[in-house]
């Protein structure tokens, strides 16, 4: 390498470096001027911040507001409850999507009036600093602050996918996404349960071994590394899973569990699958809104289906059931390919098509 190549290098090289300090300053004195705002105006920081980005990107999900602010569920709907309440936003139903709930600024009011100046202020010395700059070098700017934008937001998502405790929580954005999938496996004990009004796609926490938890197109998968079998004096791996009611979600469990508990009356629920010997399922269902399959398979001791008050189901039972209740119906040694269906079930109609092939000591299929 010739010394003109090297010096070229070894310059370039400081300048990244230069460059990198240069954007972590950038990035803690904007953390810094927020808080500075909270100060001045007797509002918690993180208010400060969700207001900054209503007013830069206009109106928004809650589950877009956590992601971008990186906090978790609770934090975000409490701070919008009292956002609301002290006059700075609105939430109103998206109107096309009516799961959906929009956070609207307020800005014509007493309340955001030494906000709107504090950043003004900061606007005008910006605007001030890139009149120097001829157009070119603007374009060149702001694609590198897009840039560095859209890859903080990735940085975010990741560290939110990733454990937050030694106890093992996990949640990620709800972002852009309009359905999602839940496949897991390995768990001893699952819990899962629909939410209305989660800022994040899913929160989770586990107790025992955590187990490798991703994210990628929609597909949430919660899964143990099958060398991890359980032996005698090992915690036993239990999972507490929350979904976000807004989106449409398809769930498939797997693996053999001492129980399943199902808490999904509030969820917008287009199939759930149970693979593998499990001793005990409960399964709290919500009101359909067309033909959701369920489908149940492997051995297991009790299961227990319960779908809302006049909604109609037909059942077919693959294998056997030493006994079984379906609505007023009871029957004893039960099986070899038994179809049955509700007095109101209607095809036409939305409907529950539940699939048993288990050998099963009792199973129960009912309405709440």
């Amino acid at each position: 390498m010739s010394s003109g190549s090297q010096d070229s290098q070894e310059t370039r090289v400081a300048l990244l470096g230069a460059l990198t300090r240069e954007l972590r300053r950038f990035t803690g004195l904007g953390a810094a001027f927020v808080r500075a705002a909270a100060a001045r105006t007797g509002m918690a920081v993180t208010d400060i911040e969700v207001i900054d980005i209503l007013d830069s990107i206009g109106p928004t999900t809650a589950g877009q507001l956590a992601e971008l602010t990186g906090l978790t569920t609770g934090a975000i709907t409490g701070m919008l409850k009292r956002l609301e309440e002290a006059g700075f936003v609105r939430r109103e139903n998206d109107p096309e999507d009516g799961r959906r709930v929009i956070v609207r600024p307020i800005p014509d009011t007493d309340a955001m009036g030494e906000i709107n100046a504090i950043f003004a202020a900061l606007g005008k010395e910006w605007s001030e600093l890139a009149s120097h700059y001829d157009d070119e070098q603007l374009v060149t700017l702001l694609e590198f602050l897009k840039q560095s934008n859209a890859l903080s937001q990735r940085e975010i998502a990741r560290l939110r996918e990733t454990p937050s405790d030694k106890e093992g929580s996990f949640s990620a954005p709800l972002g852009d996404l309009t359905s999602a999938w839940l496949v897991a496996s390995g768990v001893s004990m699952w819990r899962v349960r629909g939410e209305k009004g989660l800022a994040d796609l899913y929160t989770a926490r586990f107790e025992g071994y955590t187990p490798d938890v991703k994210l990628k197109d929609g597909v949430v998968t919660m899964r143990y590394p099958r060398r991890l079998t359980w032996l005698p004096g090992m915690p036993q791996r239990s999972a507490e899973v929350t979904l976000n009611s807004a989106i449409p979600w398809q769930i498939m469990l797997q693996g053999g569990a001492s129980g399943i508990i199902a808490e999904l009356g509030a969820l917008d629920l287009v199939g759930l699958e149970i693979k593998g010997a499990v001793s005990m399922i409960r399964l709290d269902l919500p009101r359909p809104s067309g033909m959701i399959p369920i489908r149940i398979s492997g051995a297991a001791s009790d299961i227990v289906v319960q779908r809302p008050a006049g909604v109609a189901a037909r059942v077919h039972l693959k294998g056997w059931a030493s006994a079984f209740v379906f609505d007023d119906q009871r029957f004893s040694n039960m099986g070899n390919d038994v179809r049955l269906q509700s007095a109101n079930y209607d095809s036409a109609t939305p409907f529950y098509d539940i699939e048993v092939t288990a050998s099963v000591s009792t199973a129960t299929i009912t309405t709440a």
